[in-house]
């Protein structure tokens, strides 16, 4: 019978300090608090690492190699548990994720200042330039303009941007080192293949000033060419410049190819 009695309140002593935690977990006042949240995108392609010059197959007898690979995301937001959004703010929200770029390792970092503290479960961002900021003329888009023309994401202001660039060569059973340029983006007004990304965090991100987590997006480069649509590179789809139909299916495609492997809080 003690044996009992003392199991039962080392039971009950260990769902009160449970709860205690929790509720100094809930009651935790982050007003006014901000901190850095970092985005680390990562190229791969399947389950392999993206590497310059490395030739990849596609679905078909196809292959291809990139000596270029780079893209645009814009309008960055995240929700935190409670349903409430928190959005960069957008004259700084655009971002040219450039491979060349990229640590040891291939990763291209992105720091978020002065985000909201709170407990994130999801992000999105887009996949361009939307024709909100587009709107807004050349002399609306500040200083991203000039980087994007460095960068040789634009073909002209009246065109606009780029949203992907990816440069290289292609082998078929019928080619050897082909050229491929695969140029993704709006024309204008006129094509809007401005795409919108939505992901799940696996566990929640914790945006604190004394913490920076870290949010690793991976974006499968294999999924453009075999995504929603799988494309024939050697049947139109190794000039991809500003025809509604191509630059359309590589965005949608495109549009699949980002998922979160993992997220450390530090």
């Amino acid at each position: 019978m003690k044996i009992l009695k003392y199991t039962f309140a080392l039971l009950l002593c260990a769902t009160l300090s449970s709860c205690s935690s929790d509720d100094d977990s809930n009651s935790e006042d982050l007003t006014g608090q901000t901190g850095t949240l970092t985005l680390k995108f990562d190229n791969g392609v399947g389950d392999q690492d993206f590497i310059f010059g490395t030739s990849y197959n596609k679905s078909s007898a196809e292959s291809y190699k990139l000596e270029t690979l780079k893209y645009i995301i814009s309008n960055v937001r995240v929700k935190d548990e409670n349903g409430n959004t928190f959005t960069y703010p957008s004259a700084d929200n655009v971002f040219i994720v450039d491979e060349a770029e990229g640590n040891n390792a291939g990763e291209i970092y992105i720091d978020l200042d002065n985000v909201d503290a709170a407990n994130y479960t999801e992000i999105t961002f887009g996949l361009g330039i939307d024709q909100d900021r587009y709107a807004l003329g050349a002399e609306g888009q500040g200083d991203f303009l000039t980087q994007a023309e460095e960068a040789g994401m634009m073909w002209s202001w009246a065109t606009g941007y780029r949203f992907m660039r990816f440069d290289g060569t292609f082998s078929s059973t019928t080619v050897t080192d082909e050229a491929l340029n695969i140029h993704m983006g709006s024309v204008g007004t006129s094509l809007d293949n401005y795409r919108e990304i939505t992901l799940q965090f696996p566990n929640t991100v914790r945006v604190r000033e004394t913490t920076t987590p870290q949010v690793h997006i991976v974006a499968d480069i294999a999924k453009v060419f075999d995504g929603e649509t799988s494309v024939e590179l050697s049947n139109g789809y190794s000039q991809v410049h500003t025809d509604a139909t191509t630059t359309t299916v590589i965005a949608n495609n495109f549009q699949n190819a980002f998922s979160v492997h993992h997220v450390h809080n530090e």
